[in-house]
């Protein structure tokens, strides 16, 4: 009878084994499918692992990149040493919007976190907002305060654009070069290349605003080491999605099988146990 009571329970612990690298399979799947505005932190995680796949570096930003890092290295590393005060806020404003926290890379592009930062052509603050812009985003400009220059409420201002850009052109790369040099030479370099993705209309678009997202993209490699969802293009997003998904599968089915396989040594080592404890008996 108690033979037969450990028999139901280990036929109950493999399929409870099963069921568990299912319910991950399914569970992580659908979160890293392509996510146009972030992946979830626990897939986040799961995805970050040293054997996951990585974005790929488009093979016409490689050479932009490396001279770039090369060049402001140690501009960008006296930026990342005072980042950490800056990053906590502007991450905060992002999870609320649901932005991917990657983007405040365009900040570092934009001023390297300078609030106090001035362009010659009048915009200001960390997220170098213009005038009408920032206003009509919400932000309040008089001679004695002008709140561009406040890091939170100049954030909310940039998630804000960032978002409505994001809706506009579902395309990481086009929002970057719309927001600097603004929708309309977005729109015509897509009219006049016959493409929306920025490596084959990037050379409609002003030189200042090809350099702009390239420099974004480089300095995500500084802080990250790698490339993510903001440094690829919609079909980029696509493919690398696919290719995570594919990875996520694989690795659920080599969990599944290793707990199985530690889940029957286990059962085995029981049963063996009772085995020699019922001969004993006999």
């Amino acid at each position: 009878m108690f033979h037969l009571k450990m028999k139901t329970m280990l036929s109950f612990r493999l399929p409870g084994a099963i069921f568990f690298c299912i319910l991950l399979l399914l569970i992580t799947i659908p979160a890293i499918s392509f996510n146009p505005i972030k992946t979830d932190g626990l897939t986040q995680k799961f995805i970050d692992s040293a054997s996951a796949p990585k974005a790929p570096l488009n093979t016409q930003a490689t050479q932009f990149v490396s001279k770039y890092l090369k060049e402001n290295g140690e501009c960008l590393q006296g930026v990342k040493q005072k980042s950490s005060a800056s990053f906590e806020v502007i991450d905060g404003v992002f999870n609320r919007y649901d932005l991917p926290i990657e983007l405040r890379y365009l900040a570092v592009v934009e001023s390297e976190l300078n609030p106090k930062a001035v362009s010659h052509v009048g915009a200001a603050g960390p997220w170098q907002l213009m005038p009408a812009t920032a206003k009509t985003l919400g932000l309040n400009i008089t001679r004695k305060y002008d709140e561009r220059k406040n890091l939170k409420k100049s954030t909310n201002a940039a998630a804000l654009y960032l978002r409505d850009l994001y809706a506009q052109y579902e395309d990481w790369l086009l929002v970057l070069a719309a927001y600097n040099c603004g929708p309309r030479p977005v729109n015509n370099a897509i009219r006049n290349s016959g493409s929306r993705n920025f490596w084959k209309l990037q050379y409609h678009l002003p030189a200042e605003t090809r350099a702009h997202v390239k420099k974004y993209i480089a300095t995500h490699y500084y802080f990250e080491g790698s490339g993510g969802i903001t440094t690829l293009t919609k079909a980029e997003n696509i493919r690398y999605a696919q290719t995570l998904s594919q990875w996520v599968s694989d690795r659920a089915k080599a969990n599944a099988a290793s707990v199985i396989l530690a889940e029957n040594a286990e059962s085995n080592v029981i049963t063996d146990s009772i085995s020699k404890k019922v001969a004993v008996l006999k």
